[in-house]
């Protein structure tokens, strides 16, 4: 089956004033490898299809800063600097009909600072080159604009968040300083990828608060997405279930898991059914996804 866990929380951020400031390099953390690839392939519509699903968990699953939300209906934007157009198909099929939150996501290629200015999160393609690469970063350098790269340098030159290709799996790496100076938070859906999880698959494990055991009624394991299975995406899925009087599932906390694989676990679990109880009670649930 598979996995991966995230909360619900999706943000946007507004613009104001660009400066050239900072730009050294703060520690890079190695987070997760995520998905696998045919190896000796790049820029394959899989490659591109698996950045893209990243983008969209970043959009999903990151905070921006309070005071940098827009209205709660306004488009969250993700911006594509250099590159083909293919990719920027790939992401636009990936994030259609979705949001972050309360907020569509919309794509658009930036090439210009005040193209980017409206944008939330900006992507920028090694294709671009490193000079532009990194003005483009200069100029974002106070705004809480989520960036995120795919060479080599990219932290090095204050990126925040890396995507690279070793060895046929994508992986990503962040830069701790640059996203803590763009107020910019990664959720805990993100940050559980840097250890996985291990254990039998296909069968739930369930525990609940101490003196509120609930009998699982119906339970209906979660789908193993398609694009999952294609990149051997795999590990523990663990999710926080706030179970009504009645038995239904009244709300999902995300404790763990990988954001490719958490939709399914999310969407199979509030469908479950829990016998009664005279109140609410807490149930952890642990899921492995295992092809």
């Amino acid at each position: 089956m598979g996995h991966y866990v995230a909360n619900d929380r999706g943000a946007v951020a507004s613009r104001s004033g660009r400066r050239r400031t900072w730009r050294g390099f703060s520690f890079s953390v190695a987070v997760c490898v995520v998905c696998c690839l045919q190896a000796g392939k790049t820029q394959t519509v899989s490659e591109y299809a698996v950045k893209a699903a990243y983008l969209y968990n970043f959009a999903k699953y990151a905070e921006w800063p309070e005071q940098s939300l827009s209205s709660g209906t306004a488009p969250f934007v993700i911006g594509v600097f250099g590159g083909d157009d293919e990719f920027i198909d790939a992401l636009k099929k990936t994030v259609a009909g979705k949001t972050a939150g309360t907020h569509p996501i919309v794509v658009k290629r930036v090439s210009l600072p005040e193209e980017m200015d409206f944008c939330q999160m900006i992507f920028l393609r090694a294709t671009s080159g490193r000079k532009r690469t990194e003005d483009a970063i200069a100029v974002l350098a106070t705004a809480s604009v989520l960036l995120v790269g795919e060479e080599a340098n990219f932290l090095r030159q204050g990126g925040m968040i890396n995507l690279v290709l070793k060895n046929g799996t994508i992986r990503f790496e962040i830069n701790k300083g640059a996203l803590d100076r763009a107020r910019v938070r990664l959720g805990p859906s993100l940050l559980a990828a840097v250890s996985g999880e291990s254990g039998s698959s296909g069968e739930p494990a369930v525990s609940a608060t101490p003196g509120e055991a609930r009998r699982l009624k119906v339970s209906t394991p979660p789908e193993y997405p398609d694009i999952a299975k294609r990149m051997n995406i795999r590990g523990t899925v663990q999710l926080e279930l706030t179970v009504a009087r009645d038995g239904t599932v009244k709300d999902v906390k995300i404790i763990g898991g990988h954001p490719i694989l958490t939709d399914a676990m999310v969407k199979s679990v509030r469908g479950w059914r829990y016998e009664p109880a005279p109140k609410e009670s807490q149930v952890v649930v642990k899921f492995v996804f295992a092809p």
